[in-house]
């Protein structure tokens, strides 16, 4: 067996990706998530926008200046990348590669532009989209958020597009209306996927 196969191996569904428009609990569940699986590597990815006042550098995100990004996006730094409202975010190809060879299962949180060039080159992974439980909902926990409403607008006009994206193109998509019960959901889907 080549390297290139026994990578192929290792990375048999072992690759997550969760998809959530703004507003919807992405971030707790994540952190639920992570205390349930030991060997979950949960990808962080690298953003141009500015940190929020409760957001810290490397934890929450990589936050690098345009210039870097786009230097690497020329040395091929990115397994995907992708601009989303006016700021580039993007996930390192050899933070994917390294936790796969350790025979960890990756979780990327990344949205539905990224999550559709990570299945191109990644056909085993999986991906699943998270869905507020109205309009309403999602532009509510946007204000508890502090967006601006230009914001808010600007992310419920966005995320009707990534509606129709997860409703296509995704494996699971799932209603976030009791947080524990989608919790228990994602949980199920990953131990169903992990050893396939």
């Amino acid at each position: 067996m080549t390297s290139r196969q026994k990578v192929k191996q290792l990375r048999k569904f072992k690759i997550f990706v969760l998809s959530a428009p703004s507003g919807t609990g992405k971030t707790t569940i994540v952190n639920a998530l992570k205390s349930k699986f030991q060997d979950l590597a949960v990808s962080v990815s690298y953003t141009t926008r500015p940190p929020r006042a409760d957001e810290k550098n490397s934890e929450d995100y990589h936050f690098i200046s345009e210039y870097e990004f786009r230097k690497k996006i020329k040395q091929g730094f990115f397994a995907e990348w992708a601009k989303v409202y006016g700021n580039y975010y993007g996930t390192s190809k050899s933070f994917i590669e390294e936790n796969l060879k350790k025979n960890k299962m990756v979780l990327l949180t990344i949205d539905t532009q990224g999550a559709l060039q990570i299945k191109k080159k990644y056909p085993e992974a999986v991906l699943i989209g998270i869905l507020p439980p109205s309009i309403k909902e999602q532009e509510n926990r946007l204000k508890k958020r502090g967006e601006t409403p230009e914001n808010i607008k600007k992310r419920l006009r966005e995320s009707s597009s990534e509606r129709k994206i997860l409703m296509q193109k995704y494996d699971y998509r799932l209603i976030n209306r009791d947080l524990e019960k989608t919790i228990h959901r994602l949980v199920s889907i990953i131990k169903k996927n992990e050893n396939h």
